[in-house]
């Protein structure tokens, strides 16, 4: 095999739209819920909670999207289940419970 086949990307589609609908959908709630409490004015800011909302679908289809990139499912999964991982731990360990 070559290095050109072993780098092509894989035509896994399912198991890369259950990665990007799944843990694509938590990792947009995770980014939503820091800017949410670190963004400007904090958890308390006036308005913030619509523009939170509108922010969740935005990101999750960007997620979505570039989730056919990965080379295969098995790194999609593992990638973003990473990241889930990362930033739910992150956001514990700060004290914010979800």
């Amino acid at each position: 095999m070559s290095a050109l086949q072993r780098q092509k990307i894989k035509p896994t589609w399912l198991g890369k739209s259950l990665a990007g609908g799944l843990l694509g959908l938590a990792l947009a709630f995770v980014l939503v819920a820091f800017f949410a409490w670190y963004g400007p004015g904090g958890i308390d800011a006036r308005d913030k909670v619509q523009f939170n909302m509108w922010m969740i679908p935005l990101i999750w289809l960007t997620i979505f999207s570039f989730t056919y990139l990965f080379k295969s499912a098995k790194q999609a999964w593992l990638t973003l289940g990473g990241l889930n991982i990362t930033l739910y731990s992150l956001f514990l360990m700060l004290g914010h419970g979800l």
